[in-house]
């Protein structure tokens, strides 16, 4: 930030000549509304009871696990940074909470711990997940792509493996809390997901750390340069982003009722879909929450109007791919030279 002052007032460049550039990449965020509007209005006509309280409520229920995780990746991505093994964190974390609390008769480790500290367990198993990869990638200078696909593929032949390739169904009632009890009419999943979103996004705009994230992921070298501890921030981002993982996964084992070997499994395909729609820059040190969000609600409109529509299963993947080509096209033009 010195050098940034001292280049300007030796230049003589006013400080202000960014904000072009700001007001750009605001616009940018809002550049999916319209084609959430115009699915909206397409929703209506296709079915009577797609704008309806309960559809809405279940499309937001149904995305908040989605909107946590894409979260997770988008502030290891705002570092320059890939978690890929974050879906198999999804399944991998609520199932050995839930294996800690149930008897072996129903396919647990018959530890039966209280339900408390088998939830508890759930946030330890991201976390440590999290530093790992931290570990590897931060300490080791291992690339983190390669580093989190072995994980993933690790972590799930280890979920396979407990749990045999069945699926766990004697948890306790608050392992479905998160998805199925309703505070002011909506899941308290869809308040997490809501509270973390805004937590982030006020961190990233107003707090020096979050000011971090992005000058290490705009050039971490100047970033160091700067006094940034770029190894402590990008492990702690890590470790931050499996934590949120595994609470996504936990509700997704509230909102499915069940945890099965394949919990997860594909998910992060959807993750990158939903932050590259809403702005995330894969090079790091660009996008917003906003913008995120943005691309977690598309996405989930899509997936409730298609299934709506009753479209055939084998056209919904090229429809979907279609509908995120579009999106991006779109928000580029919308967002012109913000993305440069």
């Amino acid at each position: 930030m010195k050098h940034d002052v001292s280049s300007a007032a030796m230049t003589g460049v006013p400080m202000q000549r960014p904000r072009p550039r700001i007001e750009l990449a605001r616009f940018r965020d809002l550049a999916l509304l319209p084609a959430l509007a115009l699915l909206l209005a397409i929703g209506a006509f296709v079915s009577p009871s797609f704008l309806t309280q309960a559809n809405l409520i279940s499309i937001l229920g149904a995305s908040a696990a989605l909107a946590l995780v894409v979260l997770a990746e988008s502030l290891i991505v705002l570092t320059g940074k890939f978690d890929l093994s974050l879906e198999s964190t999804v399944g991998i974390a609520p199932a050995v909470g839930a294996m800690l609390v149930m008897p072996a008769a129903s396919a647990g480790f018959g530890l039966e711990w209280p339900a408390a500290a088998g939830l508890a367990a759930i946030v330890v198993v991201g976390a440590a997940i999290g530093f790992i990869n931290g570990f590897l990638v931060v300490r080791l200078r291992l690339n983190a792509f390669i580093v989190t696909l072995a994980m993933l593929i690790v972590l799930r032949g280890m979920l396979v493996g407990a749990t045999k390739g069945g699926t766990l169904f004697d948890m306790p009632p608050s392992f479905f809390t998160l998805a199925t009890t309703l505070v002011l009419g909506l899941p308290i999943s869809v308040w997490l997901a809501a509270a973390a979103f805004a937590v982030a996004a006020f961190m990233l705009r107003y707090h020096r750390l979050g000011r971090a994230l992005y000058a290490i992921g705009g050039n971490p070298e100047a970033a160091r340069a700067a006094g940034i501890r770029v190894e402590r921030i990008t492990w702690g981002v890590f470790v931050l982003g499996s934590v949120l993982a595994s609470i996504g996964g936990l509700i997704v084992t509230g909102y499915v009722g069940a945890i099965n070997a394949n919990q997860g499994n594909g998910m992060i395909f959807t993750v990158f879909a939903a932050a590259v729609i809403g702005g995330i820059s894969l090079d790091g040190g660009k996008g917003t929450m906003l913008g995120a969000l943005s691309g977690v609600l598309l996405l989930g409109v899509v997936q409730n109007l298609l299934t709506l529509a009753q479209v055939p299963s084998f056209w919904i993947q090229a429809i979907y791919g279609a509908i995120i080509l579009g999106s991006l096209m779109v928000a580029r033009l919308a967002g012109g030279e913000a993305q440069n």
